[in-house]
C-alpha cells in the first residue's frame, strides 16, 4: 500500500510534497534492517497497522498521565508533534504516523475503500455478474480518473465473451463520456493489447485464453479480510516446486538423473521484469508454513501499478490489436 500510493524507492519514501514538513522527515526510511516497527509489522495491513500505531501511543500517554483524545490519525500526528519526548523514545514512530496520515488521506480522497474491494472481486472472479454495474456506479461517483480506467482494465483483464466484450466498449466510453484523461483510455487499450500478446506468446503451453486467466487470478478461500482475497500465481507455482509437481515441458530444469529424487531445500525466484510486495508477503508466509524449504526471492525491479503500467505502454508501442490477438506494425 505504501509502495503503491507513495512509492518506495531504494527503501526511501519521499515526503516532501507535504506542507510544512520537518527537514528530517522528507525522506524518511523504510528498511527491516534499521526499523524494527516497520520489520515487525511490513506485512499486516492498513487497519492492523493503525491499531498498532494507537497502541504505542497510548502506552506512552499513560505514562506521560496524560488523557488527550486519540480517536484519529490526525490526533495521533499532533500528539507525536507535541511530545518531542515521545518521539525522542521512539524515534521511528513520527515517521510511521506520518505515513499513515498520507495514506489515510489517499484512501478517503481516492475512495479506496469500494474501488479495492471491487478489484479485488473482479480479479478473484467474485459476484462477476454484478462487475459491470459497480464499474460504473463508481464511475459516476467521481472517484479519479486513474482509479477509474485502473478497474477498466482489471474487466478487460477478465473478459473473453462476445457479451463482456460489448461491456467493456460501454465501459470506454463512460470513460470518455466522463472526460478522464486521453492517456488513462489509450492505457486501457495498450493492457488490451498486452494481454494478447501474453497469450499468443503462451498458446504452446496454454491451450487458451480463459485457461491463462485462471492461472493468473486464484481466489483464496476462506479470507477473512476481503481486501486480501487475491493470491499470485507465483504462491502456486513455488508450492508446485515444493511438491514437485511441476511439468517439465512448461519448467524444464538441469540435472544429472532424468528427474530428481529429492524435493527441494532451497528455492531462489527470480523474475526478469520485476515482482511485487504482494508477492514477496506470499513468499514470506511459505517460507513461515513451510520451514524445512528456505525461499528467496528477488526480481528486476519492484512494481507499484504506475511502474507496471509504464512497462505495458513500452511492451505495446507499435504493436496494433487485431481480431486474432495483436501483431507488430
Amino acid at each position: 500500500m505504501v509502495h503503491e500510493l507513495l512509492t518506495i524507492n531504494n527503501n526511501q519514501v519521499d515526503l516532501s510534497h507535504i506542507e510544512d514538513i520537518k527537514p528530517d522527515l522528507k525522506k524518511v526510511l523504510l528498511c527491516a534492517e534499521q526499523d524494527d516497527l516497520y520489520k515487525q509489522n511490513i506485512y499486516k495491513n492498513f487497519g492492523e497497522i493503525g491499531e498498532i500505531m494507537k497502541s504505542l501511543i497510548d502506552d506512552f500517554k499513560s505514562k506521560a498521565k496524560n488523557h488527550q483524545k486519540l480517536d484519529t490519525i490526525s490526533d495521533m500526528k499532533a500528539f507525536v508533534e507535541n511530545y518531542p519526548q515521545f518521539k525522542k523514545m521512539s524515534g521511528t514512530v513520527a515517521k510511521h504516523v506520518i505515513i499513515m496520515e498520507q495514506l489515510s488521506n489517499y484512501v478517503t480522497k481516492k475512495n479506496l475503500l469500494e474501488v479495492s474491494e471491487l478489484q479485488q472481486q473482479i480479479a478473484c472472479d467474485i459476484q462477476s455478474s454484478q462487475h459491470t454495474q459497480k464499474i460504473k456506479e463508481l464511475i459516476e461517483k467521481g472517484i479519479p480518473d486513474e482509479e477509474a480506467s485502473k478497474l477498466v482494465m482489471l474487466y478487460a483483464l477478465k473478459s473473453f465473451s462476445k457479451d463482456s466484450n460489448r461491456e467493456l466498449t460501454s465501459l470506454i466510453q463512460i470513460l470518455k463520456s466522463k472526460k478522464v484523461a486521453e492517456h488513462w483510455i489509450e492505457l486501457v487499450h495498450d493492457v488490451m493489447k498486452y494481454q494478447s500478446k501474453i497469450i499468443l506468446d503462451n498458446e504452446n503451453t496454454l491451450k487458451n485464453a480463459k485457461q491463462i486467466t485462471k492461472r493468473f487470478y486464484k481466489d483464496l478461500k476462506g479470507v477473512d479480510n476481503i481486501f486480501t482475497q487475491h493470491v499470485p500465481l507465483m504462491k502456486e507455482l513455488v508450492e508446485d516446486l515444493i511438491k514437485s509437481r511441476l511439468k517439465e515441458e512448461q519448467y524444464p530444469f538441469l540435472s544429472d538423473i532424468n528427474q530428481p529424487t529429492k524435493r527441494v531445500q532451497d528455492i531462489i525466484v527470480f523474475v526478469i521484469g520485476g515482482v511485487t510486495y504482494e508477492e514477496s508477503m506470499a513468499i514470506y508466509n511459505m517460507n513461515i508454513a513451510n520451514p524445512q524449504v528456505r525461499i528467496i526471492l528477488g526480481g528486476s525491479t519492484v512494481h507499484n501499478s504506475s511502474s507496471f503500467l509504464n512497462e505495458v505502454k513500452l511492451a505495446t508501442f507499435g504493436v496494433i490489436k487485431s481480431r486474432g490477438g495483436s501483431r507488430k506494425l
